[in-house]
């Protein structure tokens, strides 16, 4: 019976001695192995085997991106001004012997190198571009993370300003330079808008004065027209009635006296236009001459 005891209790301890020494390492992890305390190999994803008593995992490192956000840190600008600045950085452990044995708190070793990188950047811009460069304050703290942690196993993916949070008076400061800008803007947008309006106003006043021009140029030329074919009118009247008239005289044969009395009763009627000059035939002007003299005579 003691025998059968013994033996089950020791294939069960066998049992345990084994199920305890087969390691399963997740994905996107790695385990480090270590034989009589000496790192001896590196436990990739699936079941790995240790030596009882001889060897053993003692450490899991993850091979993702980890993200770690740091505190604010107060920083002091090139014209003297204090603020406080908290980053967030993107790192991944890409050796993980020298991850493990090269630092102690790798975390703590990163956040103090990025507070000392961020002062030394902040150090030598002032306020206004540290509040405009954050592309660049990024670019320069990624690149000597990256350098300064490459020995510690690790890889800087990226460095990011979370928040820069200057003091109180310069925030109101800001505050009322962005309330003038603002300001600005709307005056000028204003005073184009009005602008715009009187050009607007002038063009349709410049527009219908054009019209109204034609209109009264139009009205002139058709009056003008009109009194022309009047006047027309009227002197082809007049021509058609002393047509008449010689008409009539011719019919009746007169003698030279009566053409010349009929051509005086003309010579008052063209006298009576607006003509300055007059020429006057010759046998008017005889019969003229002749009543003149009798005029003299008679007196």
């Amino acid at each position: 019976m003691w025998p059968y005891f013994v033996l089950g209790a020791i294939l069960f301890l066998l049992f345990i001695i084994a199920l305890s020494s087969a390691k399963v390492i997740n994905q996107a992890t790695v385990g480090l192995i270590a034989r009589l305390g000496k790192f001896n190999r590196l436990a990739n994803r699936g079941v790995n085997f240790v030596v009882p008593f001889i060897e053993r995992l003692f450490v899991v490192i993850n091979l993702r991106e980890q993200v770690v956000d740091f505190p604010p840190q107060p920083v002091i600008t090139k014209d003297n001004v204090t603020m406080k600045i908290d980053t967030v950085v993107y790192f991944q452990v890409t050796d993980p012997v020298r991850y493990t044995y090269e630092i102690a708190t790798p975390i703590q070793a990163i956040e103090n190198l990025t507070a000392t990188t961020l002062r030394n950047i902040i150090g030598e811009l002032d306020l206004d571009a540290t509040l405009t460069s954050r592309d660049i304050i990024n670019t320069k703290m990624r690149a000597i993370l990256d350098e300064a942690t490459d020995k510690w196993g690790i890889k800087i993916n990226r460095v990011e300003l979370k928040n820069i949070m200057p003091p109180a008076q310069i925030i109101e400061a800001m505050e009322k330079q962005m309330r003038a800008e603002r300001e600005r803007r709307e005056s000028i947008l204003r005073a184009e808008g009005e602008k715009r309006s009187a050009i607007l106003n002038a063009e349709g006043e410049k527009e219908a004065n054009i019209l109204q021009a034609e209109g009264e140029r139009e009205a002139m030329v058709r009056r003008a027209k009109g009194e022309a074919e009047s006047i027309l009118l009227v002197q082809r009247a007049k021509a058609d009635g002393i047509k008449a008239v010689f008409s009539a005289i011719k019919e009746m044969e007169p003698t030279q006296e009566v053409i010349s009395i009929r051509a005086l009763e003309a010579l008052e009627k063209i006298a009576d236009g607006q003509a300055t000059k007059l020429v006057v035939p010759t046998e008017v002007a005889g019969i003229l001459g002749s009543l003149q003299l009798l005029g003299l005579n008679k007196k």
